[in-house]
C-alpha cells in the first residue's frame, strides 16, 4: 500500500472519529444551550420518584406538590410502576430513581435482595380501613372459624400490602389456613379488583381487598369483613425511601421535598374539599368512591413523624423525653411476621439493627429549624428583629381548634378585682414578665385562657372569664405590638377546674381556680 492510500485512509478514519465525537457531544451541547437560554436555568435538578396509585401517595403526586417543588427549584418527576415493588427496589439499587414509596413489609421483603439501597426518611401514612380480609358468610364468621378448614380458597394479590395483612392475621391469630400451601387453594390476582371478582363469582371463599373494592364487596348481603385495617395499629405503614447515594449528594433536594410535602399535606388537611376535588380530577372516580378511599388512610403529619414515629423532641432524635419512637418497633415486628410467614428463615433487618434502615436527621432539621420549630432560647428571631411583632396570617376559628398545644407558660397569678376584668398595675407587671418568655418562642401562636371559680351562674362565669382573657390579649397587642392574628382569647368559665391538691384548703383551692393561662400552640404540618 503506497503512502497516498495510507494517508487517505488515515484521514478517513480521523474524519469518521471526529463525526462520531460530534454526534456524541451534540445532544449535550444542544441540551445545555436550551437550559441556558430558558427558565430551566433556574432549576437545580431533577428528583425521580417511584410510586403507584395508592390513595396515600396522592399528596406526593399532586399538582400542589409539583408546583411547590418547582418554586424550590427542583423538577419532581414520578413514575407509576403499578406497585411492582421488586422492580422499584432494583431501580433504587441501580440509582435509576432517587426516591420511592413502599410499605415497611414490602421494603423488607424486596429491599433485602438488593442490600437495602435506601433509608426511611419519613412515614407517609397508615392504612386505616383501606385494606380488609373479606369472606363469604357461609364459609366463615370469624378468624377463629377458619381454623381446621384446609380447603379454603383465598384470593389475594401477591406481595401487596393486603397480602401482608393476610400474613399478619395468620400469624397473630394463629390461623395458618389464611396462607394455604396447596397451590389450587391460592388464587393469585393482579390487583384487588381481580380478587373481588373471584369472591363474587364464588370461586374464592375469602379475599383480601383494598378500597373501593372493600366497600363493593360489603354491599353484598352474604359477605362479611373478618378484619380491616381500621382496627389495626402500625400494621400497614407506608414509608418514604431515599437512595443512600442521592441523600449524600443532594441533601438539599431531600430537605426541599420533605418540606414541600408536609406543606401540601397541611393544605389538604385544612381544605378537605380541595383534596377530594383534586383526587376526583386525577382518578376520574366518583365523589362517593373517593370519599370512601380517603376514609381508609391516615396521613402522618410532620409532628406525628417526629414525636410519634421517630422519637424526635427538643433534645434531639432518640433522646428520650415525651416523644415516642415506634418506627424501629414496627420494622422489627414486621420482620418477625415475615419470618413466621416463611418469607425469611431469619430477620432480614441488617445486623438486626433497624436503625440501619432509618435516617431521621431531615425530620429533625424541619422540626427544629424549619416549618414550625423552636427557636434558640434567649435569641430574637433569625433576622435579628423584635420577634413579637412578626406577622401571622389570619386563622378561622376551626383552624385555631386544630392547632396543637405546646405547653402553658409558667406565670405568676394575674389577679382581678371581684367581678372586674380590668388589669391593675400588678397584673401588667406580671404580663411584662410573660412577654420576656414569649420572645423565646416567636413561631408559636398564643391562646389566652380565662377561668373562674365554681360558684355562681355558669353563663355569667363564662362571660367574665372571656372578658378577662380579652383584657390580657388586648394588653399584649397594644403594649407590645404582638400581631392580633397571633392571639386568641377564650373564656372557659368554670368548665375546666383544676384538681385539688392533697391537703389544700378550700380557700386556697378556690383562689387558684381564678386564673388566666397563656398557652402556646403550633400548627401541625
Amino acid at each position: 500500500m503506497n503512502k497516498k492510500i495510507t494517508g487517505a485512509l488515515l484521514l478517513l478514519v480521523l474524519g469518521a472519529g471526529i463525526l462520531i465525537v460530534i454526534k456524541l457531544l451534540l445532544p449535550g451541547i444542544v441540551a445545555e444551550k436550551q437550559v441556558n437560554t430558558s427558565d430551566a436555568v433556574k432549576i437545580k435538578g431533577k428528583i425521580r420518584l417511584a410510586l403507584d396509585n395508592w390513595i396515600g401517595y396522592f399528596p406526593l403526586r399532586s399538582n400542589e406538590m409539583r408546583t411547590l417543588m418547582r418554586r424550590e427549584g427542583w423538577n419532581l418527576v414520578w413514575n407509576d410502576d403499578k406497585a411492582d415493588y421488586r422492580a422499584r427496589m432494583e431501580q433504587l439499587h441501580k440509582g435509576e430513581i432517587d426516591l420511592a414509596v413502599a410499605t415497611v413489609d414490602s421494603y423488607l421483603l424486596n429491599g433485602s435482595a438488593v442490600n437495602f439501597p435506601a433509608s426511611i426518611v419519613a412515614v407517609i401514612d397508615e392504612s386505616k380501613g383501606g385494606d380488609a380480609i373479606i369472606a363469604r358468610k357461609k364459609k366463615a364468621e370469624s378468624l377463629d372459624s377458619l381454623k381446621g378448614k384446609n380447603d379454603l380458597k383465598i384470593a389475594f394479590t401477591p406481595d401487596s400490602p393486603s397480602h401482608y395483612l393476610l400474613k399478619a392475621a395468620a400469624d397473630h391469630f394463629n390461623v395458618p389456613e389464611l396462607l394455604p400451601r396447596q397451590k389450587s387453594n391460592r388464587i393469585e390476582t393482579a390487583g384487588s379488583e381481580g380478587a373481588l371478582k373471584e369472591l363474587l363469582a364464588g370461586k374464592a371463599d375469602i379475599a383480601v381487598l383494598w378500597e373501593p373494592d372493600v366497600s363493593r364487596a360489603l354491599a353484598e348481603r352474604d359477605i362479611i369483613k373478618l378484619l380491616g385495617t381500621e382496627d389495626t395499629e402500625r400494621l400497614i405503614v407506608d414509608i418514604l425511601l431515599v437512595n443512600r447515594d442521592f441523600m449524600q449528594d443532594e441533601p438539599e433536594a431531600v430537605h426541599a421535598l420533605l418540606s414541600s410535602y408536609f406543606r401540601v399535606l397541611k393544605k389538604y388537611r385544612d381544605n378537605p374539599n380541595l383534596l377530594e376535588k383534586d383526587v376526583v380530577e386525577e382518578t376520574g372516580l366518583s365523589r362517593k368512591t373517593t370519599q370512601t378511599m380517603l376514609k381508609g388512610v391516615h396521613w402522618a403529619s410532620l409532628l406525628e413523624n417526629c414525636e410519634t414515629w421517630f422519637g424526635i423532641n427538643q433534645g434531639g432524635a432518640q433522646s428520650g423525653g415525651a416523644a415516642q419512637e415506634v418506627i424501629s418497633d414496627t420494622i422489627e415486628s414486621t420482620a418477625a411476621t415475615l419470618v413466621n410467614a416463611g418469607d425469611f428463615s431469619s430477620s432480614p433487618v441488617p445486623d438486626q439493627n433497624p436503625y440501619r434502615l432509618l435516617k431521621s436527621s431531615f425530620l429533625q432539621e424541619l422540626y427544629t429549624k424549619g416549618i414550625s420549630g423552636f427557636t434558640t432560647p434567649g435569641a430574637d428571631d433569625a433576622q435579628g428583629k423584635n420577634s413579637l411583632t412578626a406577622p401571622f396570617p389570619l386563622l378561622e376559628a376551626a383552624a385555631w381548634e386544630r392547632l396543637r398545644e405546646v405547653g402553658t407558660l409558667k406565670i405568676e397569678p394575674i389577679i382581678f378585682q371581684h367581678g372586674s376584668s380590668e388589669l391593675d398595675l400588678f397584673a401588667e407587671e406580671v404580663l411584662k414578665k410573660v412577654v420576656a418568655r414569649l420572645q423565646h418562642y416567636p413561631n408559636f401562636r398564643i391562646v389566652v385562657k380565662g377561668h373562674t371559680g365554681l360558684r355562681g351562674d355558669p353563663e355569667q362565669n363564662r362571660a367574665l372569664s372571656q372578658q378577662r382573657a380579652d383584657s390580657v390579649a388586648s394588653f399584649l397587642v397594644k403594649k407590645f405590638h404582638i400581631n392580633p392574628n397571633r392571639i386568641r382569647a377564650v373564656g372557659y368559665g368554670a368548665d375546666r377546674p383544676l384538681s385539688k391538691l392533697p391537703g389544700e384548703s378550700k380557700r386556697t383551692y378556690e383562689h387558684r381556680l381564678l386564673r388566666v393561662e397563656i398557652a402556646l400552640v403550633r400548627e401541625d404540618f
